[in-house]
C-alpha cells in the first residue's frame, strides 16, 4: 500500500475558510474601538492629494478576515461612503487588487475574486477551482447566496458559460454543497470498499472512457475522513491513491481541479502550499492568484507555512520576497506576518 494512503486527514468534514462571524450573518456586529481607529487612520490615509500607502497598509494589512468583515461595515457607518469605493479610487495594479478584496468582507472578496477570474476572453481557471472546488457545505452556500445578493446573477449560471469538459462536472457537482455529513453507522469501511470498487469500475478499470460523472459524485458527497477511508480501501486493493488514480486518468484542468478537490479534503494545508508555490512557479508570477490565495487562506496560514516549508524548504515570506515588489510585496508580508510572525 503506497504510504501516503495513511497519511492523511482525521478531521469529519470540509474546512470552513470563513471565520466563525460571517456565518451569523450579522449587520450589525460589535465592532469595538479598535475598529473605528482602523477605519479613521484608513480616512487619514486617503485624505488629501494622492494617498499614504505605506499606512494603508498598517491600516488594511495588519487585519485578520473577522477583522475586515467588521471595517467593511464601520467604514460605511462612519463616513457615509463604501470602503470599496474609497481603495478603488485611491489605489492600482497588484497592489490595487490586494486591496480591493480587503475591502470587502470574506465572502464579497471572493466573489470579487470570482468575477474577476471570468473577466475578458476565457476565465482563470485555477483561481475557479481553487475557490469553488473541495469547500465545505456552509461556505459553499454562503458564497452561491452572496454572489446572486451582489451581482444578481447566478453562480452556477455564470459557471456553466465559463468552464466546459470535466472541470465544469466536477464544479458544478461542488456548487451543489452536498457534501454528506459524517454518520460513522452509514460511512463504514465496507462501504468505502464499495465506493472504492465503484471508482475503479467507473475510471481506470471501465474498458472504454471514464464516467467521470459518477466519480465526482463519490468524492464530492464523502465527508473528509470517510474518503480517506475510501482513498485507503482503494489504494490497498489496486496499489494506487486516488490521487495516483485520477492523475492517470483525467486531463487538464479538470484533472488539476480534480486533483485539488481530493487534496483540498484529504491534505488541506499541503493543498494550499502547493498552490501557493505554483503561483511563484515558471516565468514571472501569477500575481492575482498569488493574492488570492494568500487573502483567502490568512486564517489557517500558520498550518499551510509549516506545510509549505516542510513540502520546499522556505518560508511563505520568503517566496513572497523573491517573487514581488514595491507596495505590493509590503501588503502580502503584513497580511502573512498579522497571522504568522516570522522568527527574528
Amino acid at each position: 500500500m503506497p504510504q501516503e494512503a495513511s497519511a492523511i486527514t482525521t478531521t469529519t468534514s470540509t474546512i470552513d475558510l470563513f471565520p466563525p462571524l460571517v456565518y451569523e450573518e450579522d449587520l450589525t456586529p460589535d465592532c469595538g474601538i479598535e475598529i473605528d481607529d482602523v477605519c479613521k487612520d484608513i480616512r487619514d490615509a486617503v485624505k488629501g492629494w494622492g494617498s499614504d500607502k505605506a499606512k494603508l497598509i498598517s491600516s488594511l494589512g495588519s487585519t485578520t478576515p473577522e477583522d475586515r468583515l467588521k471595517i467593511s461595515l464601520r467604514y460605511n457607518e462612519l463616513f457615509d461612503k463604501r470602503l470599496k469605493d474609497v481603495i478603488q479610487k485611491e489605489t492600482s495594479g497588484d497592489f490595487g487588487t490586494g486591496m480591493k478584496y480587503l475591502s470587502l468582507n470574506p465572502i464579497q472578496a471572493e466573489c470579487a475574486m470570482i468575477k474577476d477570474a471570468c473577466k475578458g476572453i476565457g476565465s482563470n481557471a485555477t483561481i475557479l477551482y481553487s475557490i469553488l472546488c473541495g469547500r465545505s457545505t456552509k461556505d459553499m452556500n454562503l458564497l452561491k447566496k452572496t454572489y446572486y445578493k451582489t451581482y444578481t446573477k447566478d453562480l452556477t449560471s455564470l459557471l456553466s458559460s465559463e468552464l466546459s469538459g470535466d472541470n465544469w462536472k466536477l464544479t458544478s457537482a461542488c456548487l451543489q454543497a452536498s457534501e454528506e455529513p459524517y454518520d460513522p453507522d452509514y460511512h463504514t469501511m465496507e462501504k468505502a470498499e464499495e465506493d472504492a470498487e465503484m471508482l475503479w469500475k467507473k475510471g481506470q478499470g471501465k474498458w472504454f472512457g471514464t464516467d467521470e460523472k459518477a466519480i465526482f459524485k463519490i468524492i464530492v458527497l464523502a465527508p473528509t475522513n470517510y474518503l480517506a477511508m475510501v482513498n485507503l480501501a482503494y489504494a490497498e486493493k489496486y496499489g494506487y491513491t486516488l490521487l495516483k488514480a485520477m492523475e492517470k486518468q483525467l486531463s487538464g484542468n479538470g484533472r488539476k481541479a480534480t486533483l485539488f478537490h481530493l487534496k483540498a479534503k484529504l491534505k488541506p494545508y499541503e493543498a494550499m502550499a502547493e498552490l501557493i508555490k505554483s503561483a511563484c512557479a515558471g516565468i514571472g508570477t501569477d500575481e492575482l492568484l498569488l493574492t488570492t490565495c494568500i487573502i483567502r487562506y490568512q486564517d489557517v496560514l500558520g498550518q499551510v507555512n509549516f506545510a509549505h516549508e516542510d513540502l520546499f524548504g522556505k518560508s511563505i515570506q520568503d517566496r513572497i520576497r523573491s517573487e514581488c515588489s514595491g507596495n505590493y510585496k509590503a501588503l502580502l508580508l503584513a497580511l502573512v506576518n498579522k497571522v504568522c510572525p516570522e522568527m527574528i
